[in-house]
């Protein structure tokens, strides 16, 4: 999908559009028409509200009606998107504008040519709402068409017109951070919907070059070889088992200004067939997803490098492909770690805490003042918090709740978990310093966390990310969030790196 986005202050009724966006609110006898709704609403006879109330509209957040102007404004089509309740006072939050012009977008990105011209009068009086109207336009446009064949195969595009109310101050510099961050996502949804046969370790590492050449990243990347030479025995050990062999990628963000570093450590399990304790086939067939947070992390870096930030940031891919072999790693070989802590491997399926331990010791190795790890790590996270919401764990309770925040701040929901130390003693190895899992199944994602948290240095401030659910959808598209990949998590990582930006 190719889309572009441009800014005005012309009045939507006469703006040459193929389609035209309009926001209502949920009201008595019928929707009430939105902040920048008003002009449009009048141009039809008895007003355009009334004709949505005998189509059934209500105005409820995200529900979306599509009807034709017949030359009532200049757009052939407008489309109609809830906004829920009239808030108190004025302002429509963020999100709700953001999930309603992702689901207006949405409705027209379904056509064959793609959604066209689209003209958006949604409220956008502030920069936080235009940048909101911005983003949620942009990532619900999104298609991807890679695999696409016959006559819907054409490429499709969007061309978006945010109409801004007059003095609205700041917001083409918010809706520029908006396209910057949709890209972001955009990047993060391409690699996790590609096929896994298209995307094994070398081809996401070299992606990862591209985009570090492009973005103006420093790239270094270590291969099979150089792995297991360096003592990474997580990453080396997981991938053994696959005909495509591990990498290591390090990327950076340096400004000259910055005073500070922020690392960024993704989980990047191309192909998570669980190994010799072999998942079944229901739990399989999306596990190309599990290289995610490998995915967020790259396109976090290439946001934060298109808006200058200045903040160092280092970004870790931990890569590999764990599948059953005759060289696989076995239930019970122990591992040593990049650094040299023993981990004793009780579950192959448990494997991307292992890649991930690898990458979090070497990060520390670059001083930051912030280390984030970001991985769809357990299918417990999904039985604790469900599909839409990633936990947020971490060795000091300021930095859980900062992450959290930044989530919010980003219109994406996370939860803070705790760290509960007598989980440690459920990974006790008999053989090793640590187990990778515990002997019983309960706090499952927690215990996940405890691992990792043995990797952690004293005085090294450190949080971890579980997005296994929210990183895929495998139910229907709403919102701006569509079937199969998501983005979730990258948009949290680029606020992160600018809270700490000088």
């Amino acid at each position: 999908m190719s889309t572009t986005l441009s800014v005005h202050t012309e009045s939507p009724s006469s703006l040459d559009a193929d389609a035209l966006v309009v926001g209502y609110h949920s009201g008595g006898d019928a929707p009430e028409p939105a902040s920048g709704a008003h002009d449009v609403d009048a141009a039809f006879s008895g007003g355009l509200a009334q004709t949505l109330s005998l189509l059934g509209a209500s105005g409820a957040a995200e529900e979306v009606h599509t009807l034709p102007s017949l030359g009532a404004v200049a757009a052939p089509v407008i489309v109609a998107v809830g906004l829920g309740e009239r808030p108190a006072g004025g302002a429509v939050d963020a999100d709700v504008l953001a999930r309603a012009a992702g689901a207006a977008l949405r409705a027209l990105a379904g056509r064959p040519e793609g959604a066209g011209r689209v003209a958006l009068a949604l409220p956008a009086g502030t920069a936080e709402e235009a940048g909101a109207v911005a983003l949620g336009a942009r990532l619900g446009a999104y298609s991807f068409d890679r695999y696409r064949t016959g006559p819907g195969a054409a490429k499709k595009s969007a061309d978006l017109t945010l109409l801004l109310a007059s003095g609205a101050a700041g917001a083409d510099a918010a809706a520029d951070r908006a396209a910057v961050l949709a890209e972001a996502v955009e990047l993060t949804r391409d690699l996790v919907n590609t096929a896994p046969s298209d995307l094994v370790p070398e081809d996401l590492a070299s992606a990862a070059q591209e985009i570090a050449a492009q973005a103006g990243l420093d790239f270094e990347v270590l291969d099979e070889q150089a792995l297991a030479e360096g003592g990474y025995g997580g990453l080396t050990g997981v991938g053994q088992g696959s005909a495509n062999p591990p990498r290591l990628v390090r990327l950076s963000h340096t400004h000259p200004e910055a005073t500070r570093t922020v690392a960024f450590i993704g989980k990047g399990i191309t192909f998570d067939s669980g190994g010799l304790s072999l998942k079944p086939a229901g739990s399989m067939d999306w596990m190309k997803s599990d290289m995610a947070g490998a995915a967020s992390v790259l396109a976090a870096l290439r946001a934060v490098s298109a808006l200058g930030l200045k903040v160092n940031v280092v970004g870790y891919l931990a890569v590999a492909e764990n599948m059953p072999s005759g060289t696989a790693q076995r239930p019970s070989d122990v591992l040593s770690i990049y650094g040299g802590k023993t981990v004793e491997v009780l579950n192959t399926d448990a494997e991307g805490r292992l890649v991930m331990a690898d990458a979090l010791v070497r990060a520390q190795e670059d001083g930051p003042d912030l280390v984030v790890d970001i991985a769809t790590l357990t299918g417990a996270q999904l039985v604790a918090l469900g599909t839409r919401v990633f936990a947020v764990m971490a060795n000091d309770d300021d930095v859980r709740e900062q992450v959290v925040a930044a989530a919010g701040a980003e219109g994406e929901a996370a939860w803070p978990m705790p760290l509960p130390a007598e989980l440690r003693g459920g990974l006790d190895s008999a053989v090793a310093d640590i187990a990778n899992v515990a002997g019983e199944r309960w706090g499952g994602m927690l215990s996940a966390g405890v691992f990792l948290k043995e990797f952690i240095g004293e005085g090294v401030k450190w949080a971890h990310l579980d997005i296994a659910g929210p990183s895929f959808n495998q139910g229907g598209p709403y919102g701006y969030t569509p079937k199969g990949g998501t983005g979730a998590g990258t948009r949290t990582l680029v606020r992160i790196a600018e809270s700490y930006a000088e």
